[in-house]
Formats: C-alpha cells, sequence, structure tokens
C-alpha cells in the first residue's frame, strides 16, 4: 500500500501491486494552451478531460489528474482556462478577466484535449467555473458523459459579455441527458430556480442539502463535506462510466 499526499485532494491511501509512478506530463495543446496529462492506462475505461476551477492549473488539479488516472483507470487531461495570463494570488483579478473569456476558445481546447488521450470515450468533468464550462460543452457531441461540480447555470453577471454564451442555453442546444449536475443546496451560484430550470432542461441533478460552493474537489477549502465528496465522485464515476 502507498499514500499519496495531494495537496486539497482527498488523502485516502491507494492500494496497489506495484510502486506508484508519477507520470504526469505538462504540455500544450494545439492551440497553445497549458495542459496537464497522464495517459499511462495501457488499457483505459475512457478518457476523461477536466476543467479546473478558477484558479486554474496547479498542485491541487495536477494531483487530481494523477489519482483519477490511477484509481479510474483513465487516461486524463487537465485544461488551463487563461491560457498565457499571469495573475496574482487575489481571486478578484481572475474574476475582473471573465468577461474576456471566449466560449468557442475554451471548448476548442477542451476538444483539442480530448483529441490527444486518444480514446475511444471520452468524458469531461469540470468545477466551479469548469463547471459551468461543463454544461456549455453540451452543445458538442463530442464527450459522451459530461459531469459539473458546482458549475454556474447561468452566467453571472459580473461576468457576461458577448463572449460567454448562456450555460442552461447552450446545453439546451445539444443533448442535456448527457449531463450530470452536482450542486449544494446551500450554494450561492445554483439557486434553487436555476436548479429547477436545469432538470426542466433534462440535465440529471444531484443535490446535497447543506452544501456550499465547492464542497468536493478541494479537502483545503472551509465548505469542503468529506462524506458528500466521497459520495459525488462515486456518482460521477458511475456517470461517466455509463451507469
Amino acid at each position: 500500500m502507498v499514500r499519496i499526499a495531494l495537496t486539497g485532494f482527498l488523502t485516502a491511501p491507494l492500494t496497489t501491486g506495484r510502486p506508484w509512478q508519477d507520470s504526469r506530463v505538462r504540455t500544450v495543446l494545439p492551440s497553445g494552451t497549458a495542459v496537464e496529462v497522464d495517459d499511462s492506462a495501457a488499457s483505459p475505461a475512457m478518457g476523461l478531460v477536466i476543467a479546473p476551477d478558477i484558479f486554474g492549473l496547479r498542485p491541487l488539479f495536477d494531483g487530481l489528474v494523477a489519482r483519477l488516472a490511477r484509481e479510474w483507470n483513465v487516461r486524463v487531461a487537465a485544461v488551463e482556462p487563461f491560457p498565457g495570463r499571469s495573475f496574482g494570488a487575489d481571486v478578484a483579478e481572475r474574476m475582473a478577466a471573465m468577461p474576456s473569456l471566449r466560449d468557442d476558445d475554451h471548448l476548442r481546447d477542451l476538444v483539442q484535449a480530448a483529441d490527444l488521450l486518444g480514446c475511444a470515450r471520452t468524458g469531461v468533468m469540470g468545477f466551479c467555473m469548469g463547471g459551468m464550462y461543463c454544461h456549455k460543452t453540451a452543445r458538442t457531441d463530442r464527450f459522451d458523459r459530461i459531469v459539473a461540480f458546482y458549475g454556474m447555470i447561468h452566467v453571472p453577471e459580473a461576468w457576461r459579455s458577448a463572449t460567454q454564451g448562456d450555460p442552461v442555453e447552450l446545453m439546451r442546444r445539444g443533448d442535456p441527458s448527457r449531463v450530470l449536475s452536482i450542486v449544494g443546496s446551500r450554494d450561492p451560484y445554483t439557486p434553487a430556480p436555476d436548479v429547477a430550470e436545469l432538470r426542466a432542461a433534462g440535465a440529471t441533478v444531484v443535490e446535497y442539502p447543506d452544501a456550499e460552493h465547492g464542497f468536493a474537489h478541494d479537502a483545503a477549502r472551509p465548505s469542503h463535506r468529506a462524506d458528500d465528496a466521497r459520495d459525488a465522485f462515486e456518482r460521477a464515476h458511475r456517470w461517466l462510466l455509463g451507469g
């Protein structure tokens, strides 16, 4: 048994018959966007593209890529949402940059990441802002299954621009039945009327009572709920595999 300490992510032991080796690679897509890849699975169950939260690629997601590749036997690629940009530690800088992001560019990068993995089936899974973009990916048939962790159902007012389409409207243009949306009942980014609209559009919604925004993917957050996080990731895994 080996234990991998992944900053901010679930730190339960991994069981394996051979020593763990870090097979992650930081590379770039044809677009020039940075991507963290683990394609070590020789016979992967599927490919999985990850859309990070607003803080983008960092040790938290490097660790998530490695762990999911190992535990779920998938090829994984996490895509930087702010390519070519540098920010300080204050999230306000990233919030202010949100209106400048382009849906078409982000979708292009997620699709290029899927192509990079070279799997017959590929899913996409995102968190917070990345979950919002996962709702939007339903307009393409490139992804077999989609999981959005507490993704915005409508673009927050401060982020709106001509290049930011409405998530639920874009989702309706494709096949919403592929979407699993995981939300917390106390999350101001996914209020009850929006959740009802998401369900009416055809997405499957799993709601966790008393959970706030960002409760699952980062154990360092005050809002983290370990039991709910474990259940949510198990549901996400089953969904991605078609269960």
